[in-house]
């Protein structure tokens, strides 16, 4: 249900970083660690599924908007991710 902005203690900016400000440049992620760093957690840190699920959700998006500045590398098999990194 929507509420009135004054409701809230606090209302920051929406800003979302760029691939360099998440991303080691010489290093390169499966979506589900970028996920993990875009909330500043470490990109092995164990989550449940209900919670990777709704990183995903935020991750996906992002990667799609940054696509001009990510590169990705093939899966070493069939049953791995696929893994991006910065350009």
């Amino acid at each position: 249900m929507p509420r009135p902005k004054s409701s809230f203690d606090r209302v920051r900016p929406f800003e979302f970083r760029t691939p360099d400000e998440v991303l080691d440049p010489e290093t390169m992620y499966s979506v589900y660690e970028i996920a993990r760093l875009l909330q500043g957690l470490d990109p092995e840190a164990e989550l449940d599924v209900e919670t990777e699920d709704v990183l995903l959700d935020w991750a996906i998006p992002w990667m799609v908007a940054n696509a001009d500045a990510l590169c990705f590398a093939e899966p070493a098999s069939d049953d791995e991710p696929g893994h991006y990194g910065v350009r």
